[in-house]
């Protein structure tokens, strides 16, 4: 936990103790209090707290606001080092979602919810600042595809438990919880005394940092973030409400989720390698518009359960691409911007996080339908974006409009 060592020395320690093995785990810890959290949600606030949109569109905006404060965690790199942070919000993760049942009120959800996220973004963030540290840019896109697969495959244990167990075993919401949380908190404590402390060749800037020829990502992250919370917040929720889905159907579907994309992740870290990000994020983009109107055309023209099954699996396969925009990042960006720019973008895409939940709750009362046609407009913004990428980004060609800042004045 407390000796230091350099990622080129690291690489002569036994394979289980290297940063590529701490990042494995950590992939494998938060999909577990995570997914358990996502998969009884929708469930156990109907049963606990009979939420309707509204309500879920104010505990999805309770969630955002540490990720748009993600910023902090710049500051907090003057009392941890990176990793240790990284752990520390891991295990809060872990143990807010162990007890979030054992408070079935709108106000203790509302408070667990606010814990658990706290440790959930700020991981996030600093994962995120690891990996582009730890890894090289040449094979960076085919190890995330695989910590996608690997994470993937975590997230299929509590699932695969709940579609068999659920009503088998007559679990409850407590048990459920504070298992799949509990085992996430074990996992952050054994990382944090059985790795060393890994030194980045190049120390990381510990101030906000706002680059304009950084414009595009910062564009592109706030996009992702709007259309992200129509996704999470109210494609599950259609799910319950439309279709009377009840626990173990949510998981099993779920499941299938998480099977395609283990087994898919990998290929798409090598597609990204092969056809670069600007091509793999105009795909994904693409896929997303028609999904979001097919969603739409569920309400609209009547369309039943088996479309909507499909299209939830499709979409949650194409968000599996995002981590194409971490590349892109990767590329352009000076080493010493990882972490403090990791901070700034989730805070960035947050934005919308904090702001669109309540009113798209509104908006969903009066017309579901319309919650998904909006969202099928913001996929089209992010379209339009991912074509300003250019086909090898590197750092002074940042966008397709590097080119012309480059030329000589006449």
């Amino acid at each position: 936990m407390f000796k230091r060592i350099s990622l080129d020395d690291a690489q002569h320690l036994p394979v289980w103790r290297r940063p590529v093995a701490l990042l494995v785990l950590m992939a494998i810890g938060m999909p577990i209090a995570f997914n358990v959290w996502l998969a009884l949600l929708n469930n156990f606030v109907t049963d606990a707290a009979d939420f309707d949109g509204l309500d879920i569109g104010i505990l999805h905006f309770v969630r955002e606001i540490p990720g748009f404060l993600a910023i902090l965690v710049i500051y907090l790199l003057y009392l941890f080092r990176e990793q240790t942070l990284g752990l520390l919000s891991l295990f809060l993760l872990g143990a807010a979602t162990a007890v979030t049942a054992y408070f079935p009120e709108m106000s203790g959800i509302l408070t667990l919810t606010l814990l658990s996220s706290i440790g959930f973004h700020y991981y996030e963030t600093v994962n995120q600042s690891l990996q582009l540290q730890w890894l090289d840019k040449k094979v960076a896109p085919k190890i995330l595809g695989y910590l996608v697969g690997i994470g993937s495959a975590a997230a299929l244990v509590p699932y695969a438990l709940l579609t068999v167990g659920w009503k088998r075993f007559e679990w409850s919401y407590e048990q459920v919880y504070l298992v799949g949380g509990g085992v996430t908190a074990l996992i952050a404590i054994y990382c944090l005394f059985a790795f060393p402390q890994f030194e980045s060749p190049t120390p990381q800037a510990r101030k906000m940092v706002l680059k304009k020829r950084y414009w595009l990502y910062y564009a592109m992250q706030f996009m992702s973030g709007a259309r992200r919370q129509i996704f999470v917040i109210f494609a599950g929720f259609m799910m319950v409400e439309r279709f009377g889905f009840e626990v173990h159907e949510v998981a099993g579907l779920a499941l299938l989720n998480l099977v395609a994309n283990m087994v898919l992740a990998p290929a798409f870290g090598h597609a990204v390698a092969r056809f670069g990000e600007r091509r793999t994020l105009i795909f994904e983009y693409t896929g997303l518009v028609i999904v979001f109107l097919a969603y739409g055309g569920i309400y609209m023209f009547g369309w039943g359960l088996l479309v909507a099954c499909l299209l939830y699996v499709v979409d949650h396969l194409l968000f599996s691409l995002a981590f194409a925009l971490k590349t892109y990042f990767q590329k352009i960006a000076d080493p010493e911007d990882m972490a403090p720019t990791a901070a700034v973008a989730f805070t960035i895409n947050h934005i919308a996080a904090v702001t669109l939940p309540v009113p798209l709750g509104f908006l969903w009362l009066a017309s579901p339908g319309a919650v998904f046609v909006l969202a099928a407009a913001m996929a089209g913004v992010s379209l339009i974006l991912a074509t300003l990428i250019p086909r090898h980004p590197e750092k002074g060609n940042e966008t397709r409009f590097s080119v012309f800042a480059r030329a000589p004045a006449e």
